[in-house]
Parts: C-alpha cells; sequence; structure tokens
C-alpha cells in the first residue's frame, strides 16, 4: 500500500516543481505563492492533464489570487466569532473547531486561503485545551464540526485523543469531521485510521470533490472503508467557475458520489475571499443548476444550494422559485416541466 506522508512529502510546493511537470509560465507564481502557498501532492497531480482543467484550476496558482479587489480576507467573520484560537461559534447549538491548519492540496478557492499552510493559523495542544474547556463550559453546544485545515492529515494518534476529548464531554452528542481527503489524498484512508473513526459514532464526515474526475478507484475505495465503518458521508462541492458550473457536469458529479456511498450535501457558491473571485459565478447559475438538476435526478442525489451570508450570518438556502402565486384558498406553483399545478388548501376543494 502506498504511504500517505511519503506521498506528501513529495508534494511540488513551488513554481520551478510546477513548470517542470506541467510546463507552466510561473513568472507571477512566486508572488502568489508568497501571499497563498501551493500544496499539489503526486496523486492529485497525476489525475491534472493541464493547467487550466478543471482540476488544474483547483490547485494551480493564478496572477488573478491577487489582482481581487472585491474581495475580503474573512468573508465568514470567523475570526470575530473565535472566543477562543480556533473556535468559531457561530450557531447556537454547533461549533467548527479548527484542529490543523495544512492540508493535501492547497485549494485556490479556499475560504480560509488567508490563513491555512501559513504561521498565521496556529494549532497547538493549547489551542486544544482552550477549546475542550470552552466547549465544558457551554452546553448549549451539541455539535463540533472538525476541521482546519484537514483533520485527517493528523496522526491517528492525534486523531484518537482529539475525539476522546470531545466526546467526553457529556452534552457534546455529534461529532462530524470536515475533510477533503478522500479525494485528494485517499490513501491517508487506512484500516487504522478507519478504526480510529468507528470508535466514536456517532461520528459523521463531509468530504469535498468538485468534479466526477475525482472519483476514482483511489478515491472510491476510501469513501467505502468509511461507509463499511458506520460512518455517513455527506459531500460539500463549491461551485466554481470554469470548473463545475454546468448542469452536465454537476449532474454527472451527483450520480457518481451516490454510487460511491457518498450524499451530495452542499452546493456552495463561492465565498467573498479574497483571491477568489475569478471562480465565482452569478448566484443565478447555481439556482438554474438546481432547476435542471431536480428533473433529472432523484431526491437522493440533489444537495441544497447555499451562499455562506458575508460576516458570519449562517448559510442562506438558494432555491429555484416553483411558486406563481399563493392564497387562503390554494397555491399554484409549476412543475419540473414548467406545467402550471394548482393545490387546495386545507379546507378547499378543486
Amino acid at each position: 500500500m502506498e504511504n500517505w506522508q511519503e506521498i506528501l512529502q513529495q508534494s511540488i510546493t513551488t513554481p520551478e516543481g510546477l513548470a517542470e511537470r506541467l510546463g507552466c509560465d510561473i513568472n507571477a507564481l512566486p508572488e502568489v505563492i508568497a501571499n497563498f502557498p501551493m500544496r499539489i501532492n503526486p496523486y492529485f497531480l497525476n489525475l491534472v492533464t493541464a493547467a487550466d482543467d478543471p482540476l488544474g484550476k483547483q490547485v494551480i496558482p493564478d496572477k488573478a489570487e491577487l489582482d481581487d479587489r472585491v474581495c475580503i480576507p474573512d468573508p465568514l467573520g470567523e475570526e470575530e466569532l473565535s472566543p477562543v484560537p480556533n473556535l468559531v461559534h457561530k450557531y447556537p447549538d454547533r461549533v467548527l473547531f479548527l484542529v490543523n491548519n495544512s492540508c493535501a492540496v492547497y485549494c485556490r478557492f479556499c475560504t480560509r486561503k488567508r490563513m491555512v499552510g501559513t504561521p498565521r493559523m496556529r494549532t497547538s495542544k493549547e489551542t486544544l485545551e482552550q477549546g475542550y474547556e470552552y466547549l465544558k463550559s457551554h452546553p448549549e453546544v451539541r455539535e463540533v464540526l472538525v476541521s482546519g485545515g484537514d483533520p485527517l492529515l493528523l496522526s491517528d494518534t492525534m486523531l484518537d485523543e482529539i475525539l476522546g476529548n470531545l466526546r467526553k464531554i457529556p452534552s457534546i452528542e455529534i461529532i462530524r469531521i470536515g475533510t477533503r481527503v478522500p479525494s485528494v489524498l485517499p490513501m491517508r484512508v487506512t484500516e487504522d485510521l478507519v478504526a480510529v473513526l468507528k470508535k466514536y459514532h456517532p461520528l459523521y464526515i463531509n468530504t469535498h470533490f468538485n468534479h466526477p474526475r475525482e472519483i476514482t478507484e483511489q478515491s472510491s475505495l476510501a469513501c467505502t472503508m468509511l461507509a463499511d465503518a458506520g460512518i455517513p458521508l455527506g459531500c460539500q462541492t463549491v461551485l466554481l467557475k470554469g470548473v463545475n458550473d454546468n448542469i452536465d457536469t454537476i449532474k454527472e458529479l451527483m450520480r457518481g458520489l451516490l454510487r460511491i456511498r457518498v450524499k451530495p450535501y452542499y452546493l456552495f457558491q463561492a465565498d467573498l475571499t479574497r483571491g477568489v473571485d475569478h471562480f465565482r459565478t452569478n448566484t443565478r447559475v447555481g439556482i438554474d443548476i438546481m432547476k435542471q438538476l431536480y428533473s433529472h435526478l432523484s431526491g437522493m442525489a440533489v444537495p441544497t444550494f447555499v451562499l455562506d451570508a458575508p460576516g458570519g450570518k449562517g448559510k442562506i438556502p438558494l432555491t429555484p422559485d416553483y411558486i406563481v402565486s399563493s392564497s387562503d384558498k390554494e397555491l399554484v406553483f409549476e412543475n419540473y416541466q414548467g406545467k402550471l399545478c394548482v393545490y387546495p388548501e386545507a379546507g378547499c376543494s378543486l
């Protein structure tokens, strides 16, 4: 079996390495990488056919990242919502707990690109302890999303310790892990890792696939191992210009995810993160894709299209508008074919 740590150590992190592998024009890249680090591990790089293909765009730096004058560094207001380092308390009953500052690849559209992979994000035993103490003193929190960076890049021992400490807090009912490892470094999902994770049910994993080509034999195996351990898997896809902003790509991706036992969960509108504006689509693009998905796929394969509101105001579903009119007597709406339907309200008849 391939050693995931050795693969990670062979990652490309410099413009020269990128030029050697893909023949990219690297003149503008040093400045980009100085602001927003690059890491592309060999597994994912082997899936890239060109710098501007749907997979290459996700991980290869672009000078457009420095030309962004529209977006802001911390669009979700996470730093203002952090009562202790690396813990974001936005919703009353759940928190985001950042436990690692590195990823298997550094996605160019990352909402935390200002800090992931840089000294600005520091995780340590001390920050973890502060998080545990905060959770112990806030019993209203019943759910913890463990994220980063990518938590699954931590050692099995470290993950065991973190999950064990969370599970010892009586008020914590649900633990979720946010990770892109199954799609970008699937060999990290080992039998030993699965043995650690399955100790802490109810445990959920939300992973991250953006394009059908990320569903490979290796990533399928990783998801199968997790699912076989009784871990429900969801996928948080980001709608990205030039990557997946069309119905055919999204439809193929959603079908493919169900085949590997991953439930499509969210389709995200790209955040207002500085350096990401060139990935953003008009919200109408996503709404139109969703309207077509409802007519092409079963409900199991349809995610919720959401926008994470600026300033930490939370996730807002963006749904197609099917309602034509509404009164005390009837609801008039269109079906997926655009045909008008009438539904009598309670106490009324057609």
